[in-house]
């Protein structure tokens, strides 16, 4: 795996498995920040289905997005994981990265990944490590 500066900073689309749109929750404020940051923000939620969140609607499914994603941002219990690993494995085409957020860890779906070629990050912050590595805003 690459280590997390080079991830963060190759990264330009993120797509945002569990977004939430209550500003005090983690799901929001993570995501928001990598937006003010330069990464365009691709929101995925079944429950917020129709809300624009970052300038974007959200989507019920990561294989609903229309858009190439270079990192899945992760905001789902790490029980919940098993059934996102399909869906994860489903996208085309397929993200660089899937990031696990702080407290998530799910050591059996990391694999399945790494063994379709993704990358995973497990129990860390994008907001800490970018903010930790002092990166600059993302340019296109």
């Amino acid at each position: 795996m690459r280590d997390l500066t080079e991830i963060l900073t190759s990264a330009r689309v993120v797509a945002v498995l569990g977004a939430h749109h209550e500003p005090g929750r983690a799901a929001f404020y993570v995501p928001d920040y990598l937006h003010a940051m330069g990464y365009r923000i691709l929101p995925v939620n079944p429950m917020l289905v129709g809300r624009v969140l970052w300038g974007v609607p959200v989507v019920a499914r990561l294989t609903d997005l229309e858009t190439p994603v270079d990192l899945v941002d992760v905001f789902r219990r790490g029980e919940s994981l098993p059934d996102h690993q399909d869906e994860f494995l489903a996208m085309r085409p397929a993200p660089r990265t899937v990031w696990f957020q702080s407290g998530i860890r799910h050591d059996a779906v990391a694999a399945a990944l790494e063994a379709a070629g993704l990358e995973v990050v497990q129990d860390r912050c994008t907001l800490a490590e970018h903010r930790a590595r002092r990166l600059p805003p993302v340019r296109e």
